[in-house]
């Protein structure tokens, strides 16, 4: 007999703490509160819970979203503006299969999500970076940018972006950039893909508006409860204009195979109307809030002169910018042998930056392993001086 194959995709090394991983700790997943909710959902749905679903997904899930979405964002979609997906790695494929053609421009800020690239490079599609700074995406550059695609007679069908509690950075576009950024999309006739997957996970204040509640009709807005309650349900959302959820509820793949993840969707929604789904982010954020801060903290007593970093909101990144001269890259070996591991930060990047950074990921360990982890970077640094 072969040995055992693997059944979850996360691998740590011993002796190593892994804080390249955006993966929730596993002591957080609510084991109990799912088993609760699908004996529940068995009980009232019987045997319409195994069978195929409704194509946009389960009604009782669809209704607890738009009241939940509502009263969180001051703005409430209708049943037909909104999708149960598998999740946002799901929804983008889908919407590259239905909303671009061969050859299509998109455009991708940078740095972004490095497997969400992945994803839009399995499309015959041309990718164009878009400049990031403190603040976010740099709304300026892509006016310019955009003047520059149509001198040479393109027209960007969508752009992707992480606005809130960003992935790597952990930054959020600031609401003047929000507001010019829908403005502008909705003059350029461009869809905003928006990777909301991190809203639930605010540590300081409310998240804020999503460039969706701004802007319904230009917004096509990905949710998900890969983080805010586990990823291995594999389920998310979709809120957008009601001609392309129309469209993608009625397209062939699901009308092949009913609703996305029928029988989680279920659970789910039997989980969230009982309130185990909010008693969840509040533990999970009190969780992540602790261990962002004994990351930052160990980052403020180790880190040598000349490291800067990020202080996100919320969400599982922090973004490291090393001193001139020290490429993230070449750093790794001797940060692995020290202990710990990162991604660097040109792995993010479409523009050819990123050299002098790298991704710490804090969701995965307790405080006393990040703070050690840190302490263990800081060793591999003081090689390279």
């Amino acid at each position: 007999m072969n040995a055992t194959l693997p059944i979850t995709q996360l691998e740590l090394r011993p002796g190593i703490i892994e804080l390249v991983w955006g993966h929730p700790a596993q002591a957080l997943l609510p084991v109990a509160a799912m088993a609760r909710a699908a004996s529940a959902a068995l009980q009232r749905y019987g045997s319409a819970a195994l069978t195929y679903g409704y194509m946009a997904g389960p009604g009782p899930l669809i209704d607890w979203l738009c009241a939940k979405i509502g009263e969180t964002e001051g703005h409430q979609p209708t049943p037909d503006e909104i999708l149960i997906t598998a999740g946002n790695s799901q929804a983008l494929d889908q919407i590259l299969t239905l909303c671009t053609e061969p050859g299509d421009t998109v455009l991708v800020e940078s740095p972004t999500y490095h497997l969400a690239v992945r994803i839009l490079r399995d499309h015959p599609v041309k990718l164009v970076a878009v400049p990031m700074d403190e603040e976010g995406l740099q709304v300026d550059a892509l006016v310019t940018l955009l003047a520059d695609l149509r001198r040479r007679g393109e027209r960007p069908r969508l752009l992707y972006t992480i606005p809130t509690f960003h992935n790597p950075t952990g930054l959020s576009l600031s609401l003047a950039r929000r507001q010019a950024l829908v403005q502008l999309a909705a003059q350029e006739n461009l869809l905003i893909v928006e990777d909301d997957v991190y809203r639930e996970l605010a540590y300081d204040a409310p998240a804020p508006p999503s460039l969706w509640s701004l802007a319904p009709e230009t917004v096509l807005r990905m949710g998900s409860f890969s983080k805010s309650l586990a990823p291995g349900v594999r389920l998310g959302w979709l809120t957008g204009p009601r001609a392309v959820i129309t469209r993608m509820a009625d397209g062939g793949l699901l009308d092949s195979g009913g609703g996305i993840n029928h029988f989680t969707a279920l659970v789910v929604s039997e989980l969230c109307a009982s309130g185990d789904f909010d008693q969840g982010v509040a533990r999970l954020c009190t969780a992540y809030r602790t261990q962002r801060d004994a990351l930052l903290s160990a980052l403020a007593t180790h880190l040598p002169s000349g490291c800067t970093w990020s202080t996100p909101g919320g969400g599982f990144f922090v973004w490291v910018t090393l001193p001139a001269g020290i490429d993230a890259r070449r750093l790794l070996p001797l940060a692995e042998e020290a202990g710990v591991a990162y991604l660097p930060g040109a792995t993010f990047c479409l523009d050819g930056r990123g050299d002098n950074a790298l991704r710490l990921a804090f969701s995965l360990y307790p405080p006393a392993e990040l703070t050690s982890g840190v302490a263990r970077l800081a060793q591999a640094l003081k090689l390279t001086q």
